[in-house]
């Protein structure tokens, strides 16, 4: 793989004490190899558990980690935001602290970057209930078809960004975290950026819980979304 001059890593984590450690080290034994310059950041999001304890201790013993502090929980999208407005290096990768990605698999990602500004995973065999990969297909398929957007996956946490699309686009607004994904992507997209994907596989969650829609959740980001439509 073609060595990464700098690259920030941020991991959006909500009580995750059972993922957050294996998460991170399996992020640095990969970047230690293969980026120049590094960070990784975890957005402790208001846990309530030991998260914020271990985040707290990967810091003291690894200066390329720091660690942001919610309090109170403030949402994934709100989480979302710090990680990607805190980020210090040209180019951001996110994903969820769960382990349902390999983090290894940001080469493939990283192999779009020299045509890409906006790079974003789209899942093999996706591991969730079929009521959220329901909802995930007709969500993806009412984004594209508002904001002329050509995706597979549009709510795939698994994000390559360059850090100037951030810079550049209007300020996110969105709270709900299943909002930021199709507003960044809107707004992007509007600017001219160049938006590719790539497939990643997707695993079962092992330990922690999922903090999914609802349908009151799935309500409000419809809402949400046709306000950013007439927004934009």
């Amino acid at each position: 793989m073609e060595k990464i001059k700098e690259i920030s890593v941020f991991f959006p984590a909500y009580n995750e004490e059972e993922n957050i450690e294996k998460t991170v080290r399996r992020a640095q034994n990969f970047l230690s190899k293969y980026a120049t310059k590094y960070e990784i950041i975890i957005v402790d999001d208001g846990s309530t558990d030991k998260t914020g304890e271990i985040a707290d201790r990967l810091a003291e013993k690894d200066s390329h980690i720091r660690v942001i502090h919610h309090s109170p929980n403030k949402g994934y999208g709100e989480a979302l935001k710090s990680g990607f407005y805190n980020a210090k290096y040209d180019w951001i990768v996110t994903t969820d602290s769960d382990g349902q990605f390999d983090f290894s698999e940001l080469e493939n990602l990283w192999a779009k970057s020299k045509e890409a500004d906006v790079v974003i995973g789209y899942r093999l065999k996706r591991k969730d209930p079929f009521f959220r990969k329901l909802f995930g297909f007709g969500w993806t398929f009412l984004n594209n078809l508002l904001f002329g957007l050509k995706v597979r996956d549009i709510d795939c946490s698994f994000k390559l960004v360059r850090r100037k699309v951030i810079e550049t686009i209007p300020r996110l607004q969105s709270t709900r975290g299943g909002m930021i994904s199709p507003e960044l992507l809107a707004k992007a997209h509007r600017e001219g950026f160049k938006i590719a994907e790539v497939g990643v596989h997707h695993y079962p969650r092992f330990a922690g819980k999922q903090t999914g829609a609802n349908l009151k959740v799935i309500v409000k980001s419809f809402i949400d979304l046709f306000k950013l439509w007439r927004s934009l």
